[in-house]
């Protein structure tokens, strides 16, 4: 054999190998804690495991919106330091934070972060049964007209403004790595962190991303499965987080952004699903469950991209359902 066609044999082989090396792909699942919750992420036929890039999208996330983090870029602005520029996630959850605002007529309202702190859901987790003298006092800093960006400066009308994204952060750090995969091609995926989903694609056995939405009575049972390939969905809700004083007062932690009240309605569950990103059903959820059953039927007239399922009590106490998802 000759030195050329050696070389070309060599050379075939090298390019067989290196093929088989690029087709050689594997299912993951990563599982975590993250945002004070837990993550679940599956994605199909990828070339690695991208645990270390995921983290590292993770921390680029808390450390510019999350209230959590004394030095974040959210922390910061919240503590007076009017020199922070804002990074891309900053701006674009305060974009979509401002247009569901909007729509939602200010149930959605990132600026409840005073009296989120005061009820004791905040950092500090500090628990105050506030008086209306109080609640009408921390209203006057609620409203997220009272916030604007101008060279990515965060300028408040009131320094005593307080921002929280928390009610949207989850469902735009879904976004975030659902878009990350998408740039690793990979065409199958869900994306789970506390309970709120985005997924893509199909499973291995070519069926639907299924989930079993919750029984707010009865949180060790399924309620109904929800098929949600190329779907986001959110669940709010407040029959798990809530707080009760010494005299049996109960606070949920959805707080009314019009009346700073935390009461506890006949509203149990509140369950967005739509082919929109995470963060945007993670906010409309969020707004039902301070809007109450009957401003949420009437919105969702004028929302006909979302489809919903509302878990409430009627008058006798029996668990009812409204629902326009099928």
């Amino acid at each position: 054999m000759t030195f050329k066609r050696l070389s070309y044999s060599f050379l075939v082989l090298f390019v067989f190998i290196s093929c088989a090396l690029d087709e050689k792909r594997e299912d993951y699942t990563l599982k975590g804690g993250v945002f004070g919750t837990t993550f679940k992420i599956t994605y199909l036929n990828a070339k690695k495991n991208y645990q270390n890039e995921i983290d590292s999208l993770f921390a680029v996330i808390n450390n510019s919106v999350s209230t959590y983090i004394p030095n974040s870029a959210i922390s910061k602005i919240n503590s007076g330091d009017t020199s922070v520029k804002i990074d891309p996630i900053f701006k674009e959850v305060l974009e979509k934070s401002k247009r569901i605002y909007k729509e939602t007529n200010g149930f959605f309202d990132p600026t409840v972060g005073n009296l989120v702190n005061a009820y004791g859901f905040g950092p500090g987790k500090e628990f105050t049964s506030l008086t209306k003298e109080v609640i009408k006092k921390e209203l006057r800093y609620v409203g997220l007209d009272k916030v604007s960006e101008k060279d990515n400066i965060i300028i408040k009308e009131d320094p005593k403004v307080y921002l929280d994204f928390n009610s949207i952060a989850k469902g735009f750090g879904i976004d975030i790595v659902a878009r990350f995969l998408d740039s690793r091609q990979i065409e199958s995926y869900m994306v789970e962190i506390g309970g709120e989903i985005r997924a893509k694609g199909v499973k291995k056995n070519k069926k639907p991303w299924l989930i079993q939405l919750v029984n707010p009575v009865d949180v060790t049972t399924g309620y109904k499965t929800i098929n949600l390939s190329g779907k986001s969905m959110a669940t709010s809700g407040n029959y798990r987080k809530f707080k009760i004083t010494d005299d049996g007062k109960k606070y949920v932690h959805t707080i009314n952004p019009k009346t700073g009240l935390a009461k506890e309605s006949n509203l149990l569950s509140v369950s967005v699903i739509a082919p929109l990103d995470c963060a945007d059903v993670d906010g409309y959820a969020t707004a039902f469950m301070a809007m109450g059953l009957e401003k949420t039927k009437a919105l969702l007239k004028e929302l006909k991209k979302l489809q919903v399922i509302l878990l409430y009590t009627n008058d006798n106490g029996e668990l009812e359902e409204f629902t326009n998802y099928n």
